[in-house]
């Protein structure tokens, strides 16, 4: 797809599509028809973005089609997780409820929450984020709080498996890609490597954050019963299929503003394309991370990346899967996340760039 993007900025196509991506990131948050209708409307813009880009080719289309119900040319994905774990929740919520409800009773909801975000943060990158995000979100759905810290504690528990699942290439798309551009020489990337590179940021980022959390719905007292199942079979479906569009739909417009990627921001100096890379809050990180992350860069360069896409893709709702999956079942809008990962995301953005200072990254 790449070969097909003119070598040389054209000025009316990086004008459109600078409209389209400003179009994405502002009208979610001002119109709330927008953001009550967020897959339909990025399913909108990622089509004119393909055709304004002119990258229109049977491959993106296949993809678009394919990769919401297919991970690594297996016949299973994120739309079919959805589907299957909705279905079995709606038909053993009373026994899910229960045991979460006897747990409840034995220790606190501080420790519970504490233990819940480390143990998914870390294991999202063996049993793959798709799969962590909708266990995750029906323990936070059966939680005894109120709305408002459900929403808070699912963006920061998002924000943790996020970053855990990049450790290994099974985790998650940005670290597939990752792992696979750089299994060449100089690096020959294996299974481990992520975990190599990055588990001595990401680990201490996930217990952090799972401190937060806990300190967090710990200062709150929280509701006396655990919430009622209320979801109904059609309700599960729907949510399944929405899924499967907003995926499609991130698909064709990461691939319509490829030519940005590729025209202006690989040429940033990695200090200022640290913060850049925030885009990919509303931006897929694994297009973004298929055009940054080659065998020419030193290692310091790969690391900084990667860590900036990691954290900036709990900032929005579309900037990663767990975060689709979560403000789907939660019912949570686009503004009520950003609320919380805005905040967030820039507090973590400038502690990982004050320690990748230290060590010299930058």
């Amino acid at each position: 797809m790449f070969s097909e993007i003119p070598s040389e900025p054209v000025i009316h196509t990086s004008i459109g599509l600078f409209t389209i991506f400003l179009m994405v990131l502002i009208l979610p948050f001002k119109f709330r028809k927008v953001e009550e209708n967020l897959e339909p409307f990025f399913f909108i813009m990622g089509v004119i973005a393909v055709t304004v880009s002119g990258l229109w080719n049977i491959e993106l289309i296949k993809e678009a089609l394919i990769a919401p119900v297919s991970i690594g040319g297996l016949p299973v994905g994120i739309f079919q997780v959805v589907l299957v774990a909705g279905i079995l929740i709606y038909r053993f919520n009373r026994s899910i409820y229960s045991g979460i409800s006897k747990i409840m009773e034995k220790i606190s909801i501080s420790i519970f929450v504490f233990l819940m975000i480390t143990f998914l943060g870390l294991i999202s990158s063996l049993i793959s984020v798709i799969v962590t995000a909708v266990i995750l979100v029906e323990i936070i759905a059966a939680l005894p709080l109120d709305r408002r810290k459900k929403v808070d504690l699912t963006v920061i528990m998002c924000f943790a498996v996020g970053l855990g699942a990049a450790l290994t290439p099974v985790g998650e798309p940005l670290s597939t890609i990752a792992v696979s551009k750089l299994k060449a020489p100089p690096y020959n990337a294996d299974f481990l490597f992520l975990f190599h590179l990055l588990g001595i940021y990401v680990i201490p980022g996930v217990l952090a954050l799972a401190v937060f959390g806990a300190l967090h719905v710990r200062k709150h007292s929280g509701e006396a019963e655990i919430p009622q199942y209320t979801e109904s079979l059609r309700t599960v479906i729907h949510r399944a299929i929405r899924v499967y569009i907003f995926v499609s739909a991130l698909i064709l417009l990461g691939g319509g503003l490829t030519p940005l990627v590729i025209w202006y921001f690989t040429k940033i100096p990695p200090q200022i394309l640290y913060w850049v890379n925030m885009v990919s809050a509303v931006l897929d990180n694994a297009t973004l991370a298929a055009a940054e992350i080659a065998p020419q860069l030193n290692i310091a360069q790969i690391k900084s990346a990667l860590i900036a896409l990691l954290i900036s893709g709990g900032m929005l709702i579309p900037g990663n899967i767990p975060n689709i999956v979560a403000a789907g079942r939660l019912r949570i809008g686009s503004r009520e996340w950003a609320k919380v990962g805005i905040p967030l995301g820039l507090v973590l953005m400038i502690i990982y760039y004050i320690i990748l200072l230290i060590e010299g990254v930058h």
